[in-house]
């Protein structure tokens, strides 16, 4: 009983400093997620839904992708329809290409399943660092190699209807 009391304390302390944050760190940390010239007009739109910032351009930023995740990027309106399809998890055709930044990095996933949540399933894991995400029409991705460790662009969920083409900007050394 001692070990949920602890837990439960964990929940509720983890949840308040995420709620505590301002929303000027919010918009701060969305915008940092893409260049400037894109996020300094972009909606910025909080994990929940709420609007922390009105846009002018067709760009929208956000501080995190699920609450307590402090990943922030900003969506074109072809990457607003992928992330509300993985959200929901329906079907997904693409017909032009689609552009996603997240110059702050991602937290590791897996590169087969959006859905994946345990690490040893398997599956190729990746961190990736600063990097865009790029989807095209699925029949574009032909040749493209799977591999996040080739050094350069790669195919992310490749057998699924996100799949998606994650560039590199940074190296790590």
């Amino acid at each position: 009983m001692k070990t949920l009391y602890v837990l439960a304390a964990m929940l509720l302390v983890s949840m308040n400093s995420y709620g505590s944050e301002s929303d000027a760190d919010k918009i701060a940390r969305a915008q940092s997620a893409a260049h400037p010239a894109i996020s300094k007009n972009a909606m910025i739109m909080d994990v929940d839904g709420k609007l922390l910032q009105k846009g002018t351009n067709e760009w929208t930023c956000m501080p995190g992708i699920t609450p307590g995740d402090k990943h922030p990027m900003c969506n074109d309106a072809v990457w607003g329809k992928v992330m509300k399809a993985v959200a929901t998890k329906s079907d997904l055709k693409i017909d032009r290409i689609g552009i996603s930044y997240m110059l702050q990095g991602d937290a590791m996933v897996s590169n087969s399943s959006p859905y994946a949540t345990d690490k040893n399933n398997g599956d190729v894991w990746v961190q990736e660092g600063a990097h865009l995400m790029i989807i095209v029409p699925k029949e574009m991705l032909k040749g493209l190699s799977d591999d996040p460790f080739n050094g350069g662009p790669y195919v992310m969920w490749k057998d699924t209807p996100y799949a998606h083409i994650m560039v590199p900007v940074k190296v790590d050394k």
